[in-house]
């Protein structure tokens, strides 16, 4: 199982939500982060004054995965997140060593 973590440009939550539905996701978690990269956050006006933002609104998606559904999410994700501009986002994929659902006790895939 692997955990697929995307951080994402929040207009293209709905989009991405979708897109994992169609991919064949059960479940995700969603958290309003903030944060920079490459950018360096970006410069804005309010009241006539120039000011840096230098942290920038993002939505981090969470997602547990099998391994053979990872390539069709990272997919999924790529094509409704991305707009082409600075600021799309990042995926990042690492390994899930086990799961337990805490109401039933089921392991691993049954506990997705």
């Amino acid at each position: 199982m692997k955990r697929v973590t995307a951080i994402i440009q929040p207009f293209k939550l709905d989009a991405v939500g979708d897109a994992l539905r169609l991919a064949g996701v059960s479940g995700l978690n969603v958290t309003e982060v903030i944060g920079f990269g490459h950018q360096k956050g970006h410069t804005e006006f309010y009241r006539g004054a120039e000011y840096t933002k230098r942290f920038v609104p993002k939505m981090k998606v969470e997602i547990a995965v099998p391994t053979g559904l990872v390539d069709k999410v990272i997919g999924a994700i790529i094509d409704s997140a991305r707009t082409g501009q600075i600021g799309d986002g990042k995926i990042f994929v690492a390994d899930i060593e086990q799961v337990l659902r805490i109401r039933t006790g089921e392991t691993d895939l049954a506990a997705l």
